[in-house]
């Protein structure tokens, strides 16, 4: 699973996912793209089975290219531990994610190869998703 090698600091703040994503928007590497269409929380475990399913579906051809990285640390109190005493320990690395963000990329395959490793990709993540196509436009996910 995907996480940072070392940070600044071991734990963050909650803080809030809103807006529309600036960066990150446009098919960048690829001719095939998953781009979210909600914000949200990505987690490291959700990367990497979206990463896999693709990559199983394609059967390993082509080129994938994942554009997010969890690098927010996520903190969970033990089970059955009282209020108070401090923070918990981080548990989890997340990948904070705006509206409008390409989340993987995609060259060298069959445009309906890709479209469906997309779809299947698109199941695994706990956010609205679609199907960007160079020189096409999109197709809803």
């Amino acid at each position: 699973m995907l996480q940072p090698a070392k940070s600044k600091f071991r734990k963050q703040q909650k803080g809030r996912v809103r807006g529309t994503a600036c960066r990150g928007i446009n098919l960048a590497f690829g001719d095939y793209g998953l781009q979210t269409l909600e914000h949200g929380r990505i987690t490291s475990r959700q990367i990497e089975a979206a990463r896999m399913a693709i990559s199983r579906h394609v059967k390993r051809g082509g080129k994938l290219f994942t554009r997010i990285f969890p690098d927010k640390p996520v903190t969970k109190k033990p089970l059955e531990v009282r209020m108070g005493k401090g923070k918990g320990a981080p548990e989890e690395y997340v990948a904070p994610v705006q509206k409008g963000r390409i989340l993987y990329e995609m060259e060298g395959v069959p445009k309906a190869l890709a479209v469906e490793a997309l779809r299947l990709a698109g199941h695994k993540l706990p956010v609205k998703t679609r199907i960007l196509i160079r020189k096409e436009g999109y197709l809803e996910a």
